[in-house]
């Protein structure tokens, strides 16, 4: 099977999404399948305004519709909205090529964020966008409700996974010896820095110890001169992000609308218990856990949470974090391929 998954998130972008395909694509490989992607690369780019980290490409029909007729795939998956997703649904709709969709980023909650949208509005159009295809794939039950909830139909579940081999509990001496050294307990959270992450509330709490931010965005000056007593380390990623997880006492997730978070599943595999509000997300994954043998707190009040998770067992968000495989989340994801294409192909077969 060859599928060409459109996407918008892709390198040098460091978040969720990119991982999340570049490690389905690298399973998918091992199971039999050819994943081929159409991303920014493939065209000229500008800086997204208020965000110039991130790249906007200026997709056209006619460059979308040449470099998918080289990739030649069976099936397409969008997993964006922006606009080399729009351009790929666009192209498929005029073919009549069935698709899927991913819904990885709460656009309405993001958009408000930073201008005065409705998310009435922005919901209405991500409804148009996604009904269009033949699946949506979302990570967690709870964001299944609620999109069902707002008219999306044909949800299918794709969850997320971990490498747990990179993320590991390690010994002093394999962690990062700066972290290492901080005054403890060490409160480490990692992800974009900006707005919609709302990052400000860890920073703000009073707790004791020491503070830490891996991550870049548009809000790291502003809150680096606002916060001068927290570490903000930029951006880091595969062995030295697993030093600085390892380090640390307690990971803080204070983000109120991620779809899932693929680095609560790196911080527990690290040993490093949760502390986060209750919302999408950290409630799906965090509460799902035994109640003999709790990975983390979640609470309206951070700093309650993050206090509370110093008393968990660091051995249980480990073993947590080891049923979460990128191979089961591939699995997952080609199964429902399969699934949209049947689901579109068999009526128009029995017609034929």
């Amino acid at each position: 099977m060859r599928i060409v998954i459109a996407t918008d998130a892709w390198s040098p972008q460091v978040n969720g999404v990119v991982r999340s395909l570049q490690n389905t694509a690298r399973e998918a490989a091992a199971l039999g399948a050819d994943i081929q992607f159409l991303t920014p690369a493939d065209f000229r780019t500008l800086p997204m305004p208020t965000y110039p980290e991130i790249r906007l490409a200026l997709a056209t029909p006619s460059r979308v519709a040449r470099r998918m007729d080289e990739i030649g795939a069976e099936c397409v998956h969008i997993a964006t909205e922006g606009p080399v997703g729009i351009m790929a649904r666009r192209l498929c709709l005029s073919r009549g090529q069935p698709f899927t969709t991913s819904y990885h980023t709460r656009f309405p909650e993001y958009l408000a964020a930073r201008a005065p949208v409705p998310e009435k509005l922005s919901y209405a159009w991500l409804r148009r966008f996604h009904n269009a295809g033949a699946g949506i794939m979302v990570s967690t039950p709870t964001l299944e409700t609620e999109l069902r909830g707002r008219g999306f139909h044909n949800i299918m579940r794709w969850s997320r996974g971990v490498d747990a081999t990179l993320f590991q509990p390690r010994p002093p001496e394999d962690c990062d010896a700066f972290v290492q050294a901080l005054p403890r307990p060490i409160f480490v959270s990692v992800g974009r820095v900006a707005v919609e992450k709302n990052i400000g509330a860890f920073l703000k709490l009073d707790l004791p110890g020491s503070k830490v931010v891996v991550g870049d965005g548009p809000a790291l000056a502003s809150l680096r001169a606002q916060y001068p007593d927290t570490h903000f380390l930029g951006m880091k990623e595969g062995e030295a992000l697993a030093r600085i997880y390892a380090a640390a006492d307690v990971f803080v997730f204070p983000s109120l609308t991620d779809t899932f978070g693929i680095v609560l599943l790196e911080a527990m595999a690290s040993g490093l218990p949760v502390a986060a509000f209750p919302v999408t997300g950290p409630r799906d994954v965090i509460d799902a856990a035994p109640a003999d043998a709790p990975v983390g707190v979640l609470d309206p009040d951070l700093r309650r949470a993050a206090l509370g998770a110093l008393d968990i067992d660091r051995a249980n968000a480990r073993t947590y974090a080891l049923g979460y495989s990128w191979r089961a989340c591939t699995e997952q994801f080609l199964n429902n391929i399969a699934t949209a294409q049947h689901r579109v192909l068999a009526p128009k077969a029995a017609a034929g």
